[in-house]
């Protein structure tokens, strides 16, 4: 993985950086944090201009971002109701709690983006509700641009520090993303052991 990722912003520059974290967005295994430490090092190294790194990176973000968001805005809210009615259990939500998501979205939609954007996965995953439950446009496309600029600073100014350390990117960022997702699944399998379904009653505001 980090031969291809190396290879392609060599030789792509600024454009393989944007195409490879547009693809990190739509396939969230590859891993952003060693996308932009590496594109980090080779601006450390002098060959590629550091904030017009951050930029690309930033832009490719978005790109992958707005795919999930895309999705969910034409799968909507109506076509979510049947699909909660038949799967809502295992994915514990029903009316009740669309509602609740419906009103974040609208309410406190643009910090949801911008923190979300720095766990991994989750970054990758909010894009799709947002789409769903009808965030704005440019909202949307303004918070994921700041929250994504932000991680990219964070990590190509690591890649930019340590040089050719390649390894040292991997042994901070691995272990952590593993630790955050694997917390999320313990999370998600308690909520389905204890969730039970308030259908039957109103939504509250």
């Amino acid at each position: 993985m980090n031969d291809f990722i190396i290879n392609l912003v060599a030789q792509g520059g600024y454009w393989g950086i944007a195409f490879l974290m547009a693809l990190e967005n739509v396939f969230p295994p590859i891993p952003s944090e060693l996308i932009m430490g590496l594109a980090g090092i080779e601006a450390g190294k002098g060959k590629m201009n550091l904030w017009l790194v951050i930029i690309a990176g930033t832009l490719g973000s978005v790109i992958g971002n707005y795919f999930w968001y895309a999705i969910g805005r034409a799968f909507g809210l109506q076509r979510l109701d049947h699909f909660i009615a038949r799967w809502g259990r295992w994915l514990t939500l029903d009316r009740r709690e669309i509602d609740r998501f419906t009103r974040l979205f609208h309410r406190h939609g643009g910090a949801t983006i911008f923190f979300a954007r720095m766990v991994p996965t989750v970054r990758t995953l909010i894009s799709l509700p947002a789409g769903i439950f009808e965030m704005g446009r440019i909202k949307f496309l303004l918070w994921t641009f700041a929250g994504a600029g932000l991680w990219n600073v964070v990590f190509a100014g690591i890649g930019f520090q340590l040089g050719a350390q390649v390894d040292e990117i991997d042994q901070y960022t691995g272990p952590a993303s593993l630790v955050i997702i694997g917390l999320i699944v313990v999370m998600y399998l308690v909520r389905v052991v204890f969730w039970r379904p308030e259908s039957g009653k109103q939504p509250v505001d």
